[in-house]
């Protein structure tokens, strides 16, 4: 299995990792039954809600990231830049993570920056194809 592959594996790994998190979390505010139920209304602070953020603005990387390694494989361009790109996204969405639960914003923006880099680094060779 190729690293960007790998990369994409442990990302997704991450992302579930965040849901269980933000669960456990939200577990601390509000009851069981009310987040088995619909959730209407349901309203986090703190740690819980910012876990539960941090989570969905992970979902919204993991499509884009996923997509680009997908079509680096298919197309057979992943190389050394693909490879670096990958491993940074996943090592500055882990950082992200625990910084943005944690509450640190501005350097939450920065290493979200940094991660955006690594998709670029995969997107590369696919805009220069």
């Amino acid at each position: 299995m190729t690293i960007e592959l790998t990369m994409l594996f442990w990302a997704t790994v991450l992302t579930f990792v965040q849901v269980v998190v933000a669960v456990m979390l939200a577990n601390t505010q509000v009851s069981l039954p009310e987040l088995a139920g619909n959730r209407e209304g349901l309203s986090l602070s703190g740690m819980a809600g910012r876990a539960k953020r941090a989570h969905a603005n992970m979902l919204e990387s993991l499509v884009l990231f996923a997509v680009l390694i997908v079509v680096v494989q298919i197309a057979g361009l992943n190389n050394d830049l693909t490879a670096l790109g990958a491993q940074i996204f996943v090592i500055a969405r882990l950082i992200y993570a625990v910084i943005y639960v944690v509450g640190v914003p501005w350097l939450r923006t920065g290493i979200w920056s940094i991660a955006v880099i690594g998709m670029v680094m995969v997107a590369w060779p696919i805009v220069s194809a």
